[in-house]
């Protein structure tokens, strides 16, 4: 592990209950880098992802996160190494029954933050980074699929992360759409420094935005280089 990694990951045996679905998983991520992760269905994406962000225990070897040995995580633990994260879903998760910014300000409650003037300009700053500047008093289902995966990310920015674990974070967005959204998370990677770690079936985004790629089969994670599928 060097000094500033922000994940690291060695001889990790990746466990759903008592099943075993990846073996040895030596992995390195610094900050700013962005790392494509493909595979097929069901081949442990997911479960990789969940591990770094808490859900599933570690077990076997070694794994540290945004500076959480994964090994001694508590339950009084887990929402501290979430705080350090970002998360980006599909399926953007939304709470539907308020506005963009009562989202966000219930994230940053959920969090710990008190100071209403700070989360308020909070709120404008991550909504204006991702292009939704006087959007905030938009509910969910007026906003179009693009639109709410803006959202998600600006929520996965809140807490200003050393990490953010994007699932699919494209997979229900046009081309148009997608380019965008990829230009978005590009950019935060660079401005931010901020480390993604992004699953992907698209291969087509990995040739256009090249990046490090590592691949997941036959319960192996595998290091492949950059853009090469």
């Amino acid at each position: 592990m060097t000094p500033d990694s922000i994940v690291s990951l060695s001889n990790a045996n990746i466990y759903q209950g008592s099943t075993l679905v990846l073996n040895n998983v030596n992995l390195e991520v610094g900050p700013g880098e962005f790392i494509y992760m493909i595979g097929k269905t069901g081949s442990g994406k997911s479960s990789l992802l969940k591990t770094m962000y808490g859900d599933i225990y570690l077990k076997e070897g070694n794994g540290v996160v945004a500076g959480f040995n994964l090994k001694d995580l508590t339950w009084k633990k887990i929402p501290l190494l979430r705080r350090n994260l970002g998360i980006v879903f599909q399926d953007f998760r939304l709470l539907t029954d308020r506005n963009v910014y009562d989202n966000l300000e219930f994230v940053l409650k959920a969090t710990g933050w008190k100071d209403k003037n700070l989360m308020k300009e909070k709120i404008e700053s991550v909504l204006t980074k991702v292009g939704l500047k006087n959007k905030g008093v938009k509910m969910p289902y007026e906003m179009s699929g693009g639109e709410q995966q803006r959202v998600d990310i600006a929520r996965a920015l809140l807490n200003n992360p050393k990490l953010i674990l994007a699932d699919e974070p494209t997979g229900n967005l046009d081309p148009d759409t997608t380019d965008e959204i990829m230009q978005l998370l590009f950019n935060i990677c660079r401005d931010y420094q901020t480390a993604f770690i992004m699953a992907t079936h698209d291969y087509s985004i990995i040739q256009k935005y090249p990046a490090r790629v590592v691949r997941i089969e036959n319960g192996e994670v595998k290091e492949i280089g950059a853009a090469s599928v």
